[in-house]
Protein backbone atom coordinates (compact mmCIF):
# COMPACT_ATOMS: atom_id res chain seq x y z
CA UNK A 1 0.00 0.00 0.00
CA UNK A 2 1.39 3.46 -0.51
CA UNK A 3 2.35 5.12 3.00
CA UNK A 4 0.77 8.35 4.32
CA UNK A 5 2.91 11.09 5.54
CA UNK A 6 2.21 12.94 8.68
CA UNK A 7 3.93 15.51 10.80
CA UNK A 8 5.57 14.50 13.79
CA UNK A 9 3.98 16.03 16.67
CA UNK A 10 6.18 17.68 19.44
CA UNK A 11 6.84 15.21 22.25
CA UNK A 12 4.22 15.73 25.49
CA UNK A 13 6.12 17.13 28.86
CA UNK A 14 5.16 15.06 31.16
CA UNK A 15 4.97 10.66 30.72
CA UNK A 16 2.07 8.83 30.99
CA UNK A 17 0.69 7.00 33.35
CA UNK A 18 2.39 3.27 32.94
CA UNK A 19 -1.21 1.65 33.60
CA UNK A 20 -2.64 3.38 30.54
CA UNK A 21 -0.45 1.79 28.26
CA UNK A 22 0.47 -1.52 30.68
CA UNK A 23 -1.05 -3.87 32.43
CA UNK A 24 0.32 -6.29 34.80
CA UNK A 25 -0.84 -10.06 35.31
CA UNK A 26 -2.07 -9.43 38.54
CA UNK A 27 -3.86 -6.37 37.18
CA UNK A 28 -5.36 -8.68 34.34
CA UNK A 29 -6.09 -11.61 36.86
CA UNK A 30 -8.02 -9.27 38.98
CA UNK A 31 -10.14 -7.97 35.96
CA UNK A 32 -10.99 -11.74 34.70
CA UNK A 33 -12.06 -12.61 38.61
CA UNK A 34 -14.08 -9.79 38.37
CA UNK A 35 -15.97 -10.68 35.05
CA UNK A 36 -13.89 -7.68 33.45
CA UNK A 37 -11.62 -9.05 31.11
CA UNK A 38 -10.49 -7.68 28.22
CA UNK A 39 -10.65 -9.13 25.16
CA UNK A 40 -7.11 -10.83 24.50
CA UNK A 41 -5.36 -10.76 21.25
CA UNK A 42 -2.47 -13.47 21.24
CA UNK A 43 0.58 -12.55 19.09
CA UNK A 44 3.17 -15.04 18.88
CA UNK A 45 5.66 -14.02 16.74
CA UNK A 46 9.60 -14.16 16.49
CA UNK A 47 11.90 -12.99 13.91
CA UNK A 48 11.80 -15.70 11.09
CA UNK A 49 15.94 -15.48 11.11
CA UNK A 50 18.54 -18.83 10.88
CA UNK A 51 18.41 -20.90 13.63
CA UNK A 52 15.21 -20.09 14.72
CA UNK A 53 11.94 -21.12 14.00
CA UNK A 54 9.02 -18.86 14.13
CA UNK A 55 6.75 -19.24 16.49
CA UNK A 56 2.67 -19.91 14.79
CA UNK A 57 -0.61 -21.18 15.76
CA UNK A 58 0.54 -24.67 17.13
CA UNK A 59 1.99 -22.47 20.03
CA UNK A 60 -1.01 -20.35 20.99
CA UNK A 61 -3.11 -23.99 20.38
CA UNK A 62 -0.78 -25.64 22.84
CA UNK A 63 -1.75 -23.53 25.79
CA UNK A 64 -2.77 -19.87 25.72
CA UNK A 65 -4.59 -17.29 28.21
CA UNK A 66 -7.84 -18.14 28.28
CA UNK A 67 -10.88 -16.32 26.07
CA UNK A 68 -7.79 -15.53 23.96
CA UNK A 69 -7.57 -15.08 20.21
CA UNK A 70 -5.04 -15.63 17.70
CA UNK A 71 -3.73 -13.36 16.10
CA UNK A 72 -1.28 -14.30 12.81
CA UNK A 73 1.23 -11.39 12.90
CA UNK A 74 1.55 -12.29 8.26
CA UNK A 75 -1.70 -12.19 7.77
CA UNK A 76 -4.09 -9.94 10.20
CA UNK A 77 -1.33 -7.43 11.14
CA UNK A 78 0.55 -6.94 7.62
CA UNK A 79 -0.95 -6.78 3.75
CA UNK A 80 -0.11 -10.20 2.54
CA UNK A 81 -1.13 -9.57 -0.82
CA UNK A 82 1.72 -6.85 -1.43
CA UNK A 83 4.44 -8.19 -3.70
CA UNK A 84 6.39 -5.04 -4.63
CA UNK A 85 9.79 -5.14 -2.63
CA UNK A 86 9.50 -1.44 -1.94
CA UNK A 87 6.53 -1.95 0.43
CA UNK A 88 8.76 -3.53 2.56
CA UNK A 89 8.77 -7.10 4.28
CA UNK A 90 5.16 -6.12 6.20
CA UNK A 91 3.53 -3.08 5.12
CA UNK A 92 0.64 -2.06 6.65
CA UNK A 93 -2.63 -3.91 5.87
CA UNK A 94 -4.88 -1.59 4.00
CA UNK A 95 -7.57 0.41 6.24
CA UNK A 96 -10.09 -2.13 4.29
CA UNK A 97 -7.83 -5.36 5.15
CA UNK A 98 -7.87 -4.18 8.98
CA UNK A 99 -11.41 -3.45 9.36
CA UNK A 100 -11.92 -6.63 8.37
CA UNK A 101 -9.73 -8.25 10.98
CA UNK A 102 -10.74 -6.41 13.83
CA UNK A 103 -14.07 -6.50 13.14
CA UNK A 104 -14.14 -10.64 13.01
CA UNK A 105 -12.14 -9.91 16.21
CA UNK A 106 -15.55 -8.34 17.51
CA UNK A 107 -14.13 -5.36 18.56
CA UNK A 108 -16.02 -2.04 18.88
CA UNK A 109 -14.91 1.24 19.02
CA UNK A 110 -14.99 1.44 23.30
CA UNK A 111 -13.61 -2.29 23.45
CA UNK A 112 -10.86 -2.91 25.88
CA UNK A 113 -7.99 -4.92 24.64
CA UNK A 114 -4.89 -6.00 25.95
CA UNK A 115 -2.80 -7.85 23.64
CA UNK A 116 0.39 -9.99 24.27
CA UNK A 117 3.09 -12.60 23.66
CA UNK A 118 6.22 -14.50 24.52
CA UNK A 119 8.62 -12.26 22.64
CA UNK A 120 9.37 -9.08 24.90
CA UNK A 121 6.34 -7.73 23.33
CA UNK A 122 7.68 -7.26 19.62
CA UNK A 123 4.97 -8.84 18.51
CA UNK A 124 2.56 -7.48 20.65
CA UNK A 125 3.59 -3.93 20.07
CA UNK A 126 2.70 -3.62 16.08
CA UNK A 127 -0.65 -4.83 17.20
CA UNK A 128 -1.17 -2.51 20.11
CA UNK A 129 0.52 0.57 17.23
CA UNK A 130 -2.12 -0.58 14.71
CA UNK A 131 -4.94 -0.71 16.65
CA UNK A 132 -4.26 2.48 17.96
CA UNK A 133 -3.69 3.46 14.09
CA UNK A 134 -7.33 2.68 13.69
CA UNK A 135 -8.41 4.44 16.24
CA UNK A 136 -8.73 2.14 19.07
CA UNK A 137 -8.11 4.08 22.36
CA UNK A 138 -8.58 0.70 25.32
CA UNK A 139 -5.34 -1.16 23.72
CA UNK A 140 -2.89 -1.71 26.43
CA UNK A 141 -0.10 -4.39 26.62
CA UNK A 142 0.06 -6.99 28.74
CA UNK A 143 3.95 -6.05 30.83
CA UNK A 144 6.21 -9.23 30.54
CA UNK A 145 3.88 -11.13 27.89
CA UNK A 146 2.87 -14.94 28.70
CA UNK A 147 5.55 -15.64 31.09
CA UNK A 148 4.37 -12.85 33.23
CA UNK A 149 1.19 -14.73 33.53
CA UNK A 150 1.91 -17.78 34.13
CA UNK A 151 4.85 -17.43 36.35
CA UNK A 152 1.96 -14.89 38.58
CA UNK A 153 -0.35 -18.64 38.70
CA UNK A 154 -2.39 -17.63 35.93
CA UNK A 155 -4.25 -20.77 33.71
CA UNK A 156 -3.46 -21.53 29.79
CA UNK A 157 -6.73 -22.91 28.19
CA UNK A 158 -6.26 -25.11 24.97
CA UNK A 159 -10.00 -23.78 23.86
CA UNK A 160 -10.74 -21.37 21.21
CA UNK A 161 -12.92 -18.78 21.58
CA UNK A 162 -15.05 -17.45 19.01
CA UNK A 163 -15.98 -13.97 18.77
CA UNK A 164 -19.00 -12.16 17.35
CA UNK A 165 -18.33 -10.10 14.56
CA UNK A 166 -18.86 -6.42 14.48
CA UNK A 167 -19.11 -3.98 12.02
CA UNK A 168 -17.08 -1.15 13.88
CA UNK A 169 -15.67 1.56 11.37
CA UNK A 170 -11.82 1.94 11.87
CA UNK A 171 -10.50 5.62 11.21
CA UNK A 172 -7.35 4.96 9.88
CA UNK A 173 -4.28 7.28 10.53
CA UNK A 174 -4.28 7.89 14.16
CA UNK A 175 -1.04 7.27 14.52
CA UNK A 176 1.92 9.29 12.92
CA UNK A 177 3.48 7.75 9.88
CA UNK A 178 6.57 8.51 7.43
CA UNK A 179 7.10 7.75 4.45
CA UNK A 180 10.69 7.05 2.93
CA UNK A 181 11.06 11.20 1.46
CA UNK A 182 10.11 12.14 5.16
CA UNK A 183 12.33 10.07 6.53
CA UNK A 184 15.30 10.98 5.14
CA UNK A 185 14.15 14.29 5.57
CA UNK A 186 13.87 13.87 9.11
CA UNK A 187 17.00 12.17 9.81
CA UNK A 188 19.02 15.13 8.10
CA UNK A 189 17.11 17.92 10.79
CA UNK A 190 19.47 18.66 13.51
CA UNK A 191 16.14 19.37 16.09
CA UNK A 192 14.83 16.01 15.19
CA UNK A 193 15.49 12.20 15.74
CA UNK A 194 15.58 9.09 14.12
CA UNK A 195 15.82 6.05 15.27
CA UNK A 196 16.71 2.53 14.08
CA UNK A 197 15.43 0.00 16.26
CA UNK A 198 17.49 -2.95 14.88
CA UNK A 199 20.43 -4.80 16.75
CA UNK A 200 23.90 -2.99 16.46
CA UNK A 201 25.71 -5.07 13.61
CA UNK A 202 22.57 -4.37 11.64
CA UNK A 203 22.57 -1.10 11.90
CA UNK A 204 26.67 -0.79 11.51
CA UNK A 205 26.39 -2.74 8.12
CA UNK A 206 28.51 -5.36 9.50
CA UNK A 207 26.23 -7.97 8.80
CA UNK A 208 22.32 -8.31 7.39
CA UNK A 209 20.32 -11.37 6.92
CA UNK A 210 17.46 -10.63 5.56
CA UNK A 211 17.21 -6.95 3.16
CA UNK A 212 19.52 -6.72 0.33
CA UNK A 213 21.71 -3.76 1.65
CA UNK A 214 23.66 -3.80 4.96
CA UNK A 215 23.56 -0.57 6.48
CA UNK A 216 21.81 2.30 8.27
CA UNK A 217 19.47 5.66 6.96
CA UNK A 218 22.26 8.62 7.06
CA UNK A 219 21.46 10.27 9.92
CA UNK A 220 19.76 7.82 12.13
CA UNK A 221 20.48 6.59 15.76
CA UNK A 222 20.59 3.26 16.56
CA UNK A 223 18.11 2.81 19.21
CA UNK A 224 17.87 -1.45 19.45
CA UNK A 225 14.24 -2.49 20.65
CA UNK A 226 15.81 -5.24 23.26
CA UNK A 227 17.14 -2.30 24.81
CA UNK A 228 13.34 -1.49 26.31
CA UNK A 229 13.16 -4.55 28.19
CA UNK A 230 14.55 -6.47 30.97
CA UNK A 231 14.52 -10.15 29.84
CA UNK A 232 10.45 -9.75 28.71
CA UNK A 233 9.43 -6.94 31.29
CA UNK A 234 9.51 -3.15 30.63
CA UNK A 235 12.22 -1.36 32.09
CA UNK A 236 11.36 1.85 34.11
CA UNK A 237 10.16 4.83 33.13
CA UNK A 238 13.44 6.45 34.71
CA UNK A 239 15.25 3.54 32.97
CA UNK A 240 13.73 4.38 29.52
CA UNK A 241 13.74 8.35 29.96
CA UNK A 242 17.33 7.54 30.30
CA UNK A 243 17.80 5.57 27.01
CA UNK A 244 16.08 8.01 24.86
CA UNK A 245 17.10 11.30 26.78
CA UNK A 246 20.61 9.84 25.49
CA UNK A 247 19.71 9.93 21.81
CA UNK A 248 18.09 12.93 22.24
CA UNK A 249 14.52 11.96 21.37
CA UNK A 250 12.82 13.44 24.12
CA UNK A 251 13.47 16.77 22.47
CA UNK A 252 11.90 17.92 19.43
CA UNK A 253 10.24 15.16 16.51
CA UNK A 254 11.38 11.72 16.34
CA UNK A 255 10.64 9.10 13.76
CA UNK A 256 11.58 4.79 14.32
CA UNK A 257 12.00 2.65 11.66
CA UNK A 258 13.60 -1.36 12.35
CA UNK A 259 14.09 -3.94 9.16
CA UNK A 260 9.93 -4.41 8.41
CA UNK A 261 8.24 -1.81 10.69
CA UNK A 262 7.37 -4.60 13.08
CA UNK A 263 9.70 -4.30 16.16
CA UNK A 264 10.02 -0.48 15.67
CA UNK A 265 6.72 -0.26 16.97
CA UNK A 266 7.89 -1.19 21.00
CA UNK A 267 10.35 2.13 20.51
CA UNK A 268 7.00 3.83 19.54
CA UNK A 269 5.27 2.34 22.42
CA UNK A 270 8.43 3.22 24.65
CA UNK A 271 8.46 6.42 23.99
CA UNK A 272 4.93 6.84 24.17
CA UNK A 273 5.07 5.66 27.78
CA UNK A 274 7.33 8.53 28.12
CA UNK A 275 4.73 11.06 26.40
CA UNK A 276 6.69 11.46 23.24
CA UNK A 277 4.38 10.33 19.97
CA UNK A 278 6.98 8.82 17.67
CA UNK A 279 6.11 8.77 14.10
CA UNK A 280 6.84 5.17 12.49
CA UNK A 281 8.33 4.37 9.18
CA UNK A 282 6.39 1.27 8.30
CA UNK A 283 8.74 0.20 5.44
CA UNK A 284 11.54 0.96 6.98
CA UNK A 285 14.75 -1.01 6.14
CA UNK A 286 13.55 -3.86 3.98
CA UNK A 287 12.11 -1.00 1.85
CA UNK A 288 14.24 1.85 2.00
CA UNK A 289 17.65 -1.37 1.07
CA UNK A 290 14.99 -2.10 -1.99
CA UNK A 291 15.45 0.99 -3.16
CA UNK A 292 18.61 1.81 -5.17
CA UNK A 293 18.34 5.01 -5.20
CA UNK A 294 18.36 5.72 -1.34
CA UNK A 295 21.63 6.48 0.02
CA UNK A 296 22.94 3.99 2.52
CA UNK A 297 25.56 4.65 5.78
CA UNK A 298 27.74 2.30 7.61
CA UNK A 299 29.50 1.99 11.10
CA UNK A 300 28.81 3.79 14.24
CA UNK A 301 26.63 7.05 14.71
Amino acid sequence: MTETTRSTPEPSAAPRAREEVLVTAGDLATLRDMGMCPVLLDVRWSLAVPGSAPQTRADYEAGHIPGSLYVDLGRDLADHTETDPRAGRHPLPTPAQFQETVRGWGLETDTPVVVYDDNASQGAARCWWLLKWAGFTHVRVLDGGLSAWTGAGGDLSTEESEPVPSQVPITPGSMPTLDADAVAALAQDAAATVLDARAPERYRGDTEPLDPQAGHIPGARNAPVTDNVDGQMFRSGEELAGIYGSHGALEGPVGVYCGSGVTASLDVLSLHLLGVDAALYPGSWSAWSNDPARPVATGEE
